[in-house]
């Protein structure tokens, strides 16, 4: 049974923003059956944990003599290891990866970079004028992410794990305001958090937050 490592107590409240969120979700979509290691802040930083994760962050996986970092290579090794989360055709395999990558290269860093401005950089002369500028790059990533899933329920054909990183991403906006210039993207993350195994992760994220046992799905 693989390990995963998470926050003892999350910055996010238990949100589901935390990176092992998407781990978490990946597991429960392939039904397997997984421990996690809860850390402190201090606990993330000693060399046992550094061994596992060079940088000293979350989440870490460790199945037997393999140990991983990083969410999306950890998402990526599940989905490779199981079905339902990788097409099998070749071709649109490949097209679910390149999502993959595309949430977390592509969509991902605008919104993280906002997000942190909105944290550090309030009390500072030039927030006013800065945040405009990001909103506009967050703009524009959703505008196209728009328009290329238009009416479809999910990026290309059955949800994968492309779907399964981009709902993830795109949940950082929650309450922003810039989601609801595209209904289509609402929609979209709404029947990613819907999945039962979406709610599976949520709860047990939410539930070491909280300290009450989830209720199940």
């Amino acid at each position: 049974m693989p390990t995963i490592s998470a926050f003892e107590r999350s910055p996010d409240r238990g949100r589901g923003l935390a990176r092992d969120m998407s781990v978490r979700w990946a597991l429960e979509e392939v039904g397997q059956p997984y421990d996690v290691r809860l850390l402190s802040f201090a606990e993330m930083k000693e060399p046992a944990h550094r061994r596992l994760h060079p940088f000293g962050q979350i989440p870490t996986y460790e199945d037997g003599d393999l140990m991983l970092f990083e969410s999306g290579a950890i998402v990526f090794h599940i989905a490779e290891r199981h079905p339902g989360l990788l097409p099998d055709d070749a071709n649109a395999r490949a097209r679910a990866i390149a999502w993959m990558f595309a949430a977390l290269s592509t969509v991902e860093p605008p919104i993280v970079e906002r997000g942190a401005a909105t944290l550090t950089e309030r009390d500072k002369t030039w927030y006013a004028t800065r945040l405009p500028i990001l909103d506009d790059r967050v703009r524009a990533r959703l505008a196209d992410l728009s328009i290329r899933l238009g009416d479809a329920d999910w990026l290309d054909g059955r949800f994968s794990a492309g779907d399964l990183l981009m709902v993830t991403v795109l949940r950082r906006l929650n309450g922003s305001g810039l989601l609801e210039d595209y209904p289509n993207l609402c929609a979209y993350i709404a029947r990613g958090e819907a999945r039962p195994a979406y709610k599976r992760a949520f709860a047990d994220q939410l539930a070491v937050f909280t300290g009450k046992p989830p209720t199940g799905e």
